[in-house]
């Protein structure tokens, strides 16, 4: 689920990390929500057939999801490392993604299960929202299929 991304580029290259790595479904949440002719380059096409929604917001559908686990990828004061994370194979996952420049609300933040962050080891406190989402989505999907 994405918390406002708006990028066409970030938009359409989830497309693409949703469909290599097996995800049910995109929901987008937000406005204007970038869907069409501007991220066909980056989805590769893959808009046609990765199932998707797009929400008003966030809340609105974490109503809808109370048996998943919800896990928001952000960085903060109380987030654990992404590798810690261990997940039960039979309760369905949500990963939120936040805003490219503002992140995941905060009152967002504190209905999820869980807050991971990825450990980063240069001088950078940040990384693009996608490259994020990739690096959390390959941890998820390898401990839920193993």
């Amino acid at each position: 689920m994405c918390d406002n991304v708006y990028h066409a580029s970030n938009v359409g290259s989830l497309f693409r990390i949703a469909d290599a790595m097996g995800v049910e479904k995109l929901i987008f949440c937000g406005e204007n929500i970038p869907i069409g002719k501007r991220i066909t380059k980056t989805s590769r096409s893959t808009e046609k057939y990765v199932h998707f929604e797009i929400r008003t917001s966030v809340d609105s559908v974490l109503g809808e999801l109370k048996s998943h686990n919800v896990i928001a990828l952000e960085i903060t004061e109380n987030s654990k490392p992404l590798h810690t994370l261990s997940l039960k194979n039979n309760v369905p996952v949500v990963l939120i993604i936040g805003n490219e420049n503002y992140g995941i609300k905060e009152d967002i933040l504190k209905k999820c299960n869980s807050i991971v962050h990825i450990d980063m080891y240069g001088n950078n406190s940040s990384m693009n929202v996608v490259t994020a989402a990739s690096i959390a989505l390959y941890e998820i999907t390898k401990q839920l299929n193993s």
